[in-house]
């Protein structure tokens, strides 16, 4: 018995069982896409050259001719379905472009406005008898880490007692209760928490008053139902064997939760209220409501005004006095320095979150 020569059909090289000859797909080169948007750049700046049109034109022209392109090519040479495919992954990387537009030209603009007074007098002046050029934020900087450090201090505790009690106690009406006005806190606008607490100690301290410990609780107001929605969500991912381990050698429930169930989240909720804090360390409007400004340097939050970042930045934009440009160059420096900060806070909570997460075997 003769067998006939196998026919490559497929291309992996092996024959479809059953099925007749499958004809092999052809496929554009790897240089395809880079090569159609090349080419669209290259018409969208002779167009350019040809008629004055701003650059961020150009470039949506650029990468919307170059994605025709690279469509019309692939439909014609690999099919319909590789040229969706190919139409999508271009409009998923356009997006993801087109969202860091406005992120890249922040900071590089804050970093280029703000540098130039990144110097030692910046760290360790305040602005107290100082009129037009030098000065410093030093109080203004140490304001900031008193009332954030007071707001940790007071939301801290309510929170991650809020998301144990939900997780661990909570059932029936009044954990949906509970979960209700964590939501509705979490979407208060930062004037509403300004406006409270300034009303609170407006009761007992009388019209006028401001406070670093105001601001403090203003700003706690935000930052509870953050820490309780990442303290919750993490508590959660504690395995439940731990729990009935634990339980099965009457352990107590309250003990079982300190000794077991915090240890094991403590990465987690670390992070969670790391970010939270970066969450609330640049607002703005509540700081002005209830801590103003001040240009001497003041730690006592429980007497008088007291300065802080983001509203040292507000007050030297808009009031710069004569002649302005110091004031502004302050007020950039000042932006530069939260974003530092917040930075900072952003890159320790995910090497919290390396570093102290649980090992896991394999």
């Amino acid at each position: 018995m003769t067998t006939s020569p196998m026919r490559v059909d497929s291309p992996t090289g092996s024959t479809p069982s059953g099925r007749g000859p499958v004809r092999q797909t052809r496929r554009l080169p790897r240089w395809a896409a880079a090569a159609s948007f090349a080419a669209a750049i290259v018409v969208a700046l002779l167009l350019g050259q040809l008629r004055d049109t701003h650059i961020a034109l150009l470039a949506l022209g650029a990468v919307a001719l170059g994605t025709v392109l690279l469509y019309s090519l692939s439909r014609a040479v690999e099919g319909p379905r590789r040229a969706t495919d190919r139409l999508t992954t271009c409009l998923v990387y356009s997006a993801f472009g087109l969202a860091m537009v406005p992120l890249v030209s922040l900071i590089v603009e804050v970093v280029r406005r703000g540098a130039p007074r990144l110097d030692g007098e910046f760290f360790s002046w305040s602005l107290l008898g100082v009129v037009g050029e030098g000065g410093g934020a030093y109080h203004a900087i140490m304001g900031t880490l008193v009332i954030t450090g007071l707001t940790t201090l007071i939301a801290v505790p309510i929170g991650l007692m809020t998301a144990i009690y939900l997780v661990e106690y909570g059932t029936g009406r009044l954990k949906r209760t509970i979960t209700f006005l964590v939501d509705v806190m979490t979407g208060i606008p930062s004037i509403v928490a300004g406006l409270f607490a300034y009303a609170l100690f407006a009761l007992f301290l009388g019209p006028g008053v401001r406070l670093g410990i105001a601001g403090a609780v203003a700003l706690a107001v935000l930052m509870i139902p953050v820490v309780v929605r990442s303290a919750e969500e993490v508590l959660k991912l504690v395995p439940n064997e731990l729990r009935e381990a634990a339980y099965a050698l009457g352990v107590p429930k309250w003990r079982t939760i300190v000794k077991v169930v915090i240890p094991t989240a403590m990465a987690g909720l670390a992070t969670g209220v790391t970010l939270a804090i970066a969450r609330v360390i640049g607002e703005t409007a509540p700081l002005l409501v209830t801590v103003g400004i001040a240009n001497a340097t003041n730690f006592d939050p429980f007497d008088g005004r007291m300065a802080t970042l983001p509203v040292y930045a507000y007050y030297q934009l808009t009031q710069p006095g004569v002649p302005p440009e110091f004031a502004i160059d302050r007020a950039w420096t000042a932006a530069l320095v939260l974003i530092l900060i917040v930075m900072g806070l952003n890159v320790m909570a995910r090497l919290i979150s390396r570093f102290f997460a649980p090992t896991t075997g394999r």
